[in-house]
């Protein structure tokens, strides 16, 4: 009793200094309003030439040709407010420096200018800031081209490689400020921390929890088996089962969670049969990469994509799933032409015993967290889909679910720290650094500039250019660096090519990026991963022999995802 009256006093302690917290707040809010009300203060906005913002710019304002000026930062949107000593009298002369651009200079005449009634700021017109290239261009530049080709080439690991372009920025930049060199000065730290999308970074952490706790039910070995009951031992369509099962894995886990499961159960199966396990493991994987792209967490690439655009679960969902169904007939088809002579030559089942084998394999292994951790899934999905409408975004849903698993089913926590790759995100935040750096630079705005030229005011050219373009260099280097950097390009199309408003363009740029990922071996992660496990079990996928297969199945089935945007977007509106 005495401790349920202690936790009682203390909430309503607790409530009462909340409410005088907040009122304290409102007053000192009603007091700054009341105080700008009685100052006089300008206000602008700068935008670079193709009309995006230009934020951490530095502006300085002159009242009436005073020697010192009142200095301000513009946000994120590219605009700026500066509380100015006194009302000016004849004009404000601004004067604007940022990095990577040329200083811009503007004589405000405020005779005869009104300004707003309430505040009494005095609104400037906006700024266009020109961009400059300087040492620091190419040095981005070369540190982001070293980076992919380090990548392509497998001469670093891609964490490394990121890491490397990241450190030569930095590098550059800290002997730009030594030197006092302003040319060589790519971006500061506070800047590079400012380009990481932290909502991918606990998307992607609190996914793979869920993952690794699901995995130890045993739920995929026993989907596994399920597969070749009811194949019945007939290799042609257990891998059209393997596949479907692989697909819907990945739209709802990732792509490379999935073929981290299914790699080694499908061996174990192949080896059984005494048929090639690449038969089975090859078109798998090209399903994962394909079926991945119909929800927002299926791939890395649909991540960033989502994340940037603000294209949410359902949205992927509705817009990508025939398409994905109608790539995965195409695949289907492809394979079973492909592989025919290896799955005619299958024997058709195993032995007594080693079914046995696979059967005791099978078993769950936790019924009961089984339980748990469906129920906790199938919460998360629902609010993956209604998210948007509950102001949810999918990292929250994704480290909450992550953390009630960690309590209800209460598995080793630090087994599940380990079960993160962590390697990954460190990737992903030295990526988000190096991408940022080309954007801080211009380079970016200098390849839509030249996209926009090209595709002109025709919406449909700009969807064929992304989907081809994005599917043939996603199979030259990693389709996620490559994401990445297109995402600015594919924003700055969107607001310039009328009808782009649909995201239609965001939606090519996920098919082409996953899809070309099916064209070489390092085409996406998932295919790494794969290649991986299977050589460590004596059976490697060369570049060549994937690319043999893989070529055609990316042209085959980007088409087919191509007809479908085309179809819901063109005509179907």
């Amino acid at each position: 009793m005495r401790t349920r009256d202690h936790l009682l006093g203390i909430l309503v302690t607790l409530g009462m200094v909340t409410a005088l917290l907040g009122f304290g707040l409102l007053f000192g809010a009603e007091r700054a309003v009341g105080q700008s009300a009685s100052s006089w203060s300008v206000t602008g906005r700068l935008i670079d030439p193709q009309g995006q913002p230009v934020s951490a710019a530095t502006v300085r304002v002159y009242v009436d040709g005073d020697d010192e000026p009142i200095e301000a930062e513009t946000h994120d949107d590219g605009t700026y407010l500066i509380d100015l000593p006194r009302r000016p009298e004849r004009s404000l002369r601004i004067e604007v420096e940022r990095s990577h651009f040329r200083p811009v200079e503007y004589e405000l005449d405020v005779s005869g200018m009104v300004p707003d009634e309430e505040y009494n700021a005095l609104r400037a017109p906006d700024l266009t800031m020109e961009r400059k290239i300087t040492a620091g261009f190419w040095i981005a530049t070369a540190a982001f081209v070293l980076m992919l080709t380090l990548i392509a080439l497998e001469v670093l690991h891609s964490t490394v490689a990121a890491l490397l372009g990241a450190a030569i920025m930095f590098a550059a930049t800290t002997l730009g400020y030594v030197l006092k060199a302003d040319g060589l000065i790519v971006l500061s730290m506070e800047r590079a921390l400012s380009y990481i999308d932290f909502e991918v970074i606990f998307l992607v952490m609190g996914m793979m929890i869920v993952i690794g706790i699901i995995e130890g039910t045993g739920i995929f070995q026993w989907l596994a088996f399920a597969a070749y009951r009811v194949s019945r031992g007939r290799a042609w369509l257990l891998v059209i089962v393997l596949m479907l099962i692989t697909g819907v894995a990945s739209a709802l886990l990732d792509n490379v969670t999935t073929m981290l499961l299914m790699t080694p159960i499908s061996l174990q199966i192949a080896i059984a049969m005494g048929i090639n396990p690449l038969s089975f493991l090859i078109p798998e994987v090209l399903a994962s990469n394909i079926a991945g792209i119909s929800t927002l967490i299926g791939t890395p690439t649909n991540i960033l994509i989502g994340s940037y655009a603000g294209i949410t679960f359902d949205d992927f969902l509705i817009n990508q799933t025939v398409g994905v169904v109608l790539a995965l007939i195409v695949l289907i088809v492809y394979t079973e032409i492909v592989y025919r002579k290896e799955y005619r030559a299958a024997s058709g089942g195993v032995s007594g015993v080693l079914y046995e084998k696979m059967r005791q394999n099978a078993r769950i292994k936790d019924p009961s967290a089984l339980r748990k951790s469906l129920i906790i899934f199938g919460v998360m999905i629902v609010f993956f889909v209604a998210g948007e409408g509950l102001h949810t975004p999918p990292a929250i849903t994704a480290m909450v679910g992550a953390t009630a698993l960690l309590i209800w089913v209460e598995p080793d926590v630090e087994k599940m720290l380990k079960a993160v790759d962590w390697t990954t995100l460190v990737f992903f935040m030295a990526l988000f650094m190096v991408v940022g750096a080309i954007q801080e630079v211009g380079l970016v705005s200098y390849i839509a500039t030249f996209l926009a030229d090209l595709v002109g005011d025709s919406l449909v050219t700009g969807l064929l250019i992304l989907v081809w373009f994005g599917a043939i260099l996603s199979a030259i280097i990693d389709n996620i660096p490559f994401a990445a950097a297109m995402l600015p390009v594919v924003g700055y199309l969107t607001q310039t090519i009328p009808g782009a408003e649909s995201k239609v363009l965001f939606y090519g740029l996920s098919v082409g990026a996953a899809m070309g990922g099916n064209g070489s071996l390092i085409g996406s992660s998932a295919n790494v991963v794969t290649a991986g496990i299977a050589e460590r079990a004596g059976y490697p996928i060369t570049y060549v022999r994937f690319m043999k297969i893989g070529v055609p199945a990316m042209f085959l089935t980007t088409g087919a995802a191509t007809l479908w945007l085309l179809l819901r977007f063109f005509v179907l509106g």
